[in-house]
C-alpha cells in the first residue's frame, strides 16, 4: 500500500492540502485564500461554494505537484475551522444560507437571553462550554429562526447541519455519508461530552431537530470514500478533528499536562488532562482533546479570538507592514520606554474574561507613538492572553506545574522575536517544533495511523522533535509592571 497521507486543513481564511510520504515528511502544498464576508458588526461569514472550491483545488493542486494520483494516497484527514457552521439542503447539497464562522458574534443577545433564564449551568454542565456566540449551537438556531422556511423544512428532515468537517465529509463522499468526530461535536454546545452524544435537553432549549446533526465518530475512524469522479479515484477518509485538537495532535501532547498553543487567526492553548474532565472556575472550557479507540482524553481549554488577526489588522487596516513576517522586525525597533498595550478585542473577548461586547481598545499612545510600538504592542497582546490563560489553567488544575513548557505552532511562530517575548512574559520555556505544520500533521496522523501506513501514538510521540527553545530572559520586575499595565488596560476595556 502506498504510503501517501493527504491532509485537508481547512481554516479561518485558506483552505490547504498538504501531501506528506510515509516518513511524514511535506512533500507537497496546494492552499488557496477566500472572501471574508462581514454583512454587519460583529458578524463575520464565508461562502461554503468558495470553501468547497478551494478545497478541490487545493487537493488537486497537492496531488499533481506530488506527482502523484489519487491511487497513490492511502487516505485523508481533516482538520478545520472549529465552530464554523452551515446548513444545507439533503437533497441538493446547497446551503442554505452562508457559513457562520466561529468569529461572529450575531448571537450574543440569544446567548444573554439563555442566561438570563438561567440556563448556562446545563450548558457547561453537559458540554463543558460557556454560553458565547463564539459555538455552533446558536448559530444553527439562529440560521432556522431567520432564513426563510428553515425551521419547518429542518422539522420535515430536508435540512442538514454541522461544522466544515461534515460538511466537506458530505460533498467529498457524493452526499453518502453525514458525519463529524468527537472534536468538533464538542464545541457545538449541543454535545454532552461525557456521555458522548447528543443532548436531547440542549437541542431542544436551542430548537435544532436532532436529525439535522451529523453521525458522531472517533478523531481515526471510517469516515467513507471519496467520489471517484472528484480525484480520480476514490480516497479513503479515515482521521477528522478540529483544527486546535488536530495541533494537540500533531504536537504529540498525549500524556496529561502537555499544554500546546497555537498561533494563527487565533491563538489556542490546549492543557492535556487525561481521562479527567476538569470542571474550570476560572472560565476556562472544559472539552474532548481526542476520542481513539472509543477512549476520550480530555483538555483545558482557553480561546483567545484574535492573534494573528492583528497583525493583519497592521497590515491591512493600518498599512505599517506590507507583510506579516516584518512585525516582529518592526516591533524590535519599538522605544522601550514607551507602555502601549493594544487589547484587541475586535470581535469580544474570548477567555477567561468572555465579554462578546468589548471592543479593540488602545492605550498609553504618545505623540512620539509610531509604527513601531504597534506592531510590538499587537505582538504582546498575543504573549499577555497566553499568559492569562495560562494562570487560569493553574488555578484549575493543580497537577499543572507552573513550570510549564510551553509547546508552540501556527503562522506567528516563525516570528523569534515573538516567541522570545512570549517566554519573557510568561517566564516560562517556549519550544517551537522542527515542523510548524501541526495542525495538518495530525490529521494526517490520524488518517495514517487508522490505514495502517504510519507508527502508533507512541512512534509518533517520540518523532517529535525541537527546532528551538526560547527561555526567559525579562527582568522580573519589568516583567511584573508590563503585566499590571496590561491587566489595568483589559479592565478599562471590558464592558461590564
Amino acid at each position: 500500500m502506498s504510503g501517501y497521507i493527504l491532509a485537508i486543513d481547512q481554516g479561518t481564511t485558506s483552505s490547504r492540502a498538504i501531501v506528506f510520504d510515509k516518513d511524514m515528511k511535506v512533500v507537497a502544498i496546494g492552499q488557496k485564500e477566500f472572501a471574508q464576508h462581514y454583512p454587519a458588526s460583529g458578524w463575520v461569514e464565508h461562502d461554503p461554494e468558495e470553501i468547497w472550491s478551494t478545497v478541490v483545488w487545493s487537493v488537486e493542486t497537492a496531488i499533481k505537484k506530488a506527482g502523484l494520483s489519487a491511487g497513490d494516497i492511502a487516505a485523508i484527514g481533516i482538520t478545520n475551522q472549529r465552530e464554523t457552521v452551515v446548513v444545507w439542503d439533503r437533497k441538493t447539497g446547497k446551503a442554505v444560507h452562508n457559513t457562520i464562522v466561529w468569529q461572529d458574534r450575531r448571537t450574543a443577545e440569544m446567548c444573554l437571553e439563555l442566561k438570563d433564564r438561567g440556563l448556562e449551568p446545563i450548558f457547561t454542565a453537559k458540554t463543558g462550554l460557556l454560553l458565547d456566540p463564539y459555538f455552533s449551537g446558536t448559530k444553527i438556531a439562529w440560521i432556522l429562526k431567520n432564513v426563510e422556511g428553515a425551521a419547518g423544512r429542518a422539522d420535515g428532515g430536508e435540512l442538514l447541519a454541522g461544522t466544515i468537517d461534515s460538511f466537506l465529509i458530505w460533498r467529498l463522499t457524493g452526499g453518502k455519508v453525514h458525519a463529524t468526530d468527537a472534536t468538533n461535536a464538542s464545541r457545538t454546545l449541543v454535545y454532552n461530552i461525557e456521555r458522548n452524544e447528543w443532548d436531547e435537553e440542549l437541542l431542544g432549549i436551542l430548537g435544532i431537530p436532532a436529525a439535522m446533526l451529523p453521525q458522531v465518530k472517533d478523531c481515526a475512524d471510517d469516515f467513507g470514500l471519496t467520489d471517484e469522479a472528484l480525484f480520480g479515484g476514490p480516497i479513503p477518509i479515515l482521521g477528522v478533528a478540529g483544527d486546535q485538537q488536530a495541533a494537540t495532535i500533531g504536537q504529540a501532547c498525549f500524556e496529561p499536562g502537555m499544554m500546546k498553543s497555537t498561533y494563527g487567526t487565533g491563538c489556542f492553548a490546549l492543557l492535556n488532562t487525561g481521562d479527567k474532565l476538569v470542571r474550570s472556575q476560572n472560565r476556562l472550557l472544559g472539552t474532548i482533546a481526542y476520542r481513539l479507540d472509543g477512549k476520550t482524553t480530555y483538555a483545558l481549554e482557553g480561546s483567545i479570538f484574535i492573534a494573528g488577526a492583528a497583525v493583519q489588522w497592521l497590515r491591512d487596516g493600518l498599512k505599517v507592514i506590507d507583510k506579516a513576517g516584518q512585525s516582529g522586525e518592526l516591533a524590535a525597533q519599538a522605544d522601550e520606554t514607551q507602555d502601549v498595550y493594544l487589547v484587541p478585542a475586535f470581535v469580544g473577548l474570548g477567555a477567561p474574561h468572555w465579554d462578546a461586547n468589548a471592543r479593540g481598545a488602545i492605550f498609553g499612545l504618545t505623540r512620539n507613538t509610531g509604527p513601531a510600538e504597534f506592531a510590538r504592542a499587537a505582538l504582546e497582546a498575543v504573549a499577555y492572553q497566553t499568559h492569562d490563560l495560562l494562570m487560569a489553567m493553574h488555578g484549575d488544575w493543580k497537577a499543572a506545574s507552573s513550570a510549564t513548557v510551553l509547546r508552540v505552532d501556527g503562522g506567528m511562530v516563525a516570528s523569534d522575536w515573538t516567541m522570545q517575548r512570549l517566554a519573557d512574559l510568561l517566564d516560562a520555556p517556549v519550544d517551537r517544533p522542527t515542523i510548524l505544520e501541526t495542525t495538518a500533521l495530525g490529521a494526517a496522523w490520524l488518517a495514517g495511523s487508522r490505514a495502517g501506513v504510519w507508527p502508533g501514538q507512541a512512534t509518533f510521540a517520540k518523532s517529535w522533535a525541537l527546532d528551538r527553545r526560547f527561555e526567559p530572559a525579562m527582568d522580573s520586575a519589568l516583567r511584573e509592571r508590563k503585566l499590571a499595565g496590561w491587566q489595568d488596560a483589559v479592565r478599562r476595556t471590558l464592558s461590564a
